[in-house]
């Protein structure tokens, strides 16, 4: 059995990444990288496999070598703006019942994308954004590195062993991990190499998140999946 990180009596606090997580935005960034590759003459499909594994930069760098990388970057965030402002987006089932039930101070967004995107997304599904918001502007090095979850305990005032991570893709499982944060999996059918626990579905992990965020020790309660 994987130790989770933690402290008997220690306030609780809750990390969680957004896209994939929180929010499913699958489809919407399949339509944005499709959009851009079409603008550049590029097959769609292999951009996005890319895309899938690499920051935006290293992704134009691979597939379309021959361009300005800035300008290729200035492409995609007119199209992401966008998508924020008319595409179609839901949250994971279970997000707005546990993101309202968490108390306030005690939790925050960690994400590679922009916090004026997450915003748009968060009020168009209708779920509440927290005072810490760690974005891709706000970091230099973005996950796998363990800064942003680091920087997210620093400004909520908490120590990295006290919080947990709520992630569903390996990069993000790793800044956690490399954080001294236990970090549990979701919404992936299969665990993600070094999560302390796996949840099928966000929904799945509600009643266990809040466990955590409210016990005085790390919870294992019946129903939920430990990795052993």
């Amino acid at each position: 059995m994987i130790s989770e990180p933690g402290r008997p009596g220690a306030t609780r606090y809750v990390l969680f990444d957004v896209d994939g997580t929180l929010i499913n935005a699958v489809d919407n960034q399949r339509l944005v990288w499709r959009t851009w590759a079409e603008r550049y003459g590029l097959e769609p499909d292999e951009v996005y496999r890319v895309a899938l594994r690499t920051r935006p930069m290293e992704t134009f760098a691979q597939v379309a070598p021959d361009q300005d990388p800035r300008e290729c970057l200035a492409a995609l965030h007119e199209l992401e703006d966008e998508d924020v402002r008319s595409g179609t987006y839901t949250a994971f089932g279970g997000a707005s019942e546990l993101l309202n039930a968490l108390p306030p101070g005690a939790w925050a967004l960690v994400t590679s994308n922009y916090e004026h995107r997450v915003r748009g997304r968060f009020t168009r599904t209708g779920l509440p954004v927290p005072k810490v918001v760690v974005d891709a502007a706000a970091v230099e090095e973005g996950k796998p590195s363990p800064v942003p979850y680091l920087q997210a305990a620093a400004r909520l005032g908490a120590r990295p062993e006290d919080c947990l991570v709520i992630e569903d893709a390996p990069s993000g499982v790793q800044s956690g991990l490399s954080a001294g944060m236990t970090v549990w999996g979701v919404n992936t059918p299969e665990a993600i190499d070094g999560v302390h626990r796996h949840f099928g579905s966000l929904g799945e992990a509600v009643r266990d998140i809040l466990a955590f965020a409210s016990g005085p020790h790390p919870h294992r309660l019946e129903g939920s999946a430990t990795v052993e």
